[in-house]
């Protein structure tokens, strides 16, 4: 039996694992759980695809367990975490809340994308709209920033909505991201790619879980930016 044929999709089972594990620390109200099994699973997403290419046996299979995996550590996940996030905040956290369902936009622009993502071709080296798993960590992120202003902001349920409103259309919006991958160490060529990852690694080391949301917001706007001046 070619044991290496099976690697890539028990690595994406693992990120389904994740996806699981994640949505039962969510459950019981230990966020910082959640999001460390949801990096996890990020972390194992990656490497379904580096190594279905390392080994040549990518194929339909594993393109469509990938995006099923996905949906439930970067679609289910990330809107369930905000259903309890809104229900906290105005309902009994034991009742099942009609309004805090609105988080699950998240899921569904989350699923919207994934499938769309499978059929879109333009997408080979770098995305349109704001990937699921950065998507993810984002929203994952919320509820574990230590921030005063930060965190007071976020204790509004419609700051929530619009929050889940705007993830969605991230996700799903023709917005060209520039591509992160550094194929050589030309500074001249890449030096928005190194600058925004070194400034990332700043963040990461500064401001901790606050880095998160700043780190994936810059990359937007940077990519817009990016593009009005390519267009001139």
């Amino acid at each position: 039996m070619n044991i290496k044929k099976h690697i890539p999709n028990i690595l994406t089972l693992l990120n389904l694992f994740c996806g699981c594990v994640a949505i039962v620390f969510i459950a019981i109200g230990r966020p910082e759980n959640a999001f460390f099994m949801v990096a996890l699973g990020i972390f194992f997403d990656f490497f379904d695809g580096f190594f279905a290419r390392k080994f040549g046996v990518a194929g339909p299979l594993g393109v469509q367990l990938d995006s099923l995996a996905d949906m439930v550590t970067s679609g289910v996940a990330p809107g369930f975490l905000m259903y309890k996030m809104i229900t906290s905040l105005a309902y009994d956290t034991d009742i099942f809340s009609p309004f805090a369902s609105i988080g699950f936009v998240i899921t569904l622009g989350a699923c919207y994308r994934l499938a769309n993502f499978n059929i879109d071709t333009r997408q080979s080296d770098s995305f349109i709209g704001l990937p699921t798993p950065a998507n993810t960590l984002l929203i994952m992120s919320l509820p574990l920033i230590e921030n005063e202003m930060i965190t007071a902001f976020l204790s509004n349920q419609w700051t929530l909505v619009v929050i889940s409103f705007i993830s969605a259309y991230v996700m799903n919006a023709e917005i060209p991201l520039f591509s992160l991958k550094i194929k050589n160490f030309s500074f001249q060529k890449y030096k928005l790619q190194i600058g925004f990852l070194l400034a990332s690694i700043v963040m990461l080391l500064t401001l901790q879980f606050l880095a998160i949301p700043l780190i994936i917001i810059t990359y937007v706007l940077l990519s817009v930016a990016n593009n009005l001046m390519a267009k001139k």
